[in-house]
């Protein structure tokens, strides 16, 4: 059906899309892990992971009635997001737990919207994301990362072969599972040396009145799960 039109594209939207072979599922897989594992690669890799980090902070802000002002991205892949509201209750908490469970559950989702088969539809939620996330972003260095991320999901969306396609969506969903567990990690690290006062683990901590391992453990347990289970859901398994 011609894509061109109404019909064509919600054709396009709703079919069914033909998963890669196991073994190509696997080599996404093993690519994401390494990129992650290996620190030349991981550091420019990690403004993708900050994206979702800072956009899951914004986007619970909204959901939770408090009103975001904007998110700043650096080229240390470090990230900002300021909203305002009431300072304690469960929609702070709710926003600042957001940030490092991002990435994995979007994986996670994304590992789910795979299993079934529908990657043209994971590709233009994630276009429809960074659309979102693009107008809240405020400074230059934000905008150019956000721009190139979306650009490359609307260039595979539109003028790739499916397979392509296909194993572009398996190696996003994988790298955001796989590299949903490491910055736990160095947040970890960094609480150790006393370089994190003010992480989002500390946050929760004044919030909650719970210690701030407890939110590590809470940060671990989800990025752990989410690559457990999005695994499976990914390797048919």
């Amino acid at each position: 059906m011609d894509s061109s039109t109404t019909a064509g594209l919600w054709d396009r939207l709703t079919g069914i899309q033909t998963a890669p072979d196991w073994w190509l599922v696997a080599a996404t897989g093993l690519a994401a892990l390494a990129v992650v594992a290996w620190r030349p690669l991981w550091l420019p890799a990690r403004n993708a992971i900050t994206i979702a980090h800072e956009g899951g902070h914004g986007l619970v802000a909204r959901l939770t009635g408090r009103r975001l002002e904007g998110i700043r991205l650096h080229s240390d892949t470090s990230g900002v997001t300021v909203s305002w509201g009431k300072p304690t209750g469960v929609g702070m908490v709710l926003t600042a737990a957001a940030g490092y469970t991002a990435p994995s559950l979007l994986g996670l989702g994304g590992a789910a919207l795979l299993s079934a088969h529908r990657i043209t539809v994971l590709l233009w939620a994630a276009t429809l994301l960074l659309v979102l996330l693009l107008v809240r972003i405020r400074n230059a260095y934000g905008l150019l990362t956000v721009l190139l991320a979306g650009a490359a999901f609307v260039l595979v969306s539109w003028l790739a072969s499916d397979d392509v396609q296909a194993l572009f969506a398996y190696a996003v969903v994988w790298f955001l599972l796989v590299g949903g567990v490491r910055p736990v990690f160095e947040l970890q690290r960094k609480r150790r040396g006393g370089a994190a006062p003010d992480s989002d683990a500390d946050q929760l901590g004044r919030l909650t009145h719970l210690h701030p391992v407890v939110w590590l453990a809470f940060f671990h347990t989800v990025a752990l799960c989410c690559l457990v289970g999005g695994g499976r859901w990914l390797l048919g398994l």
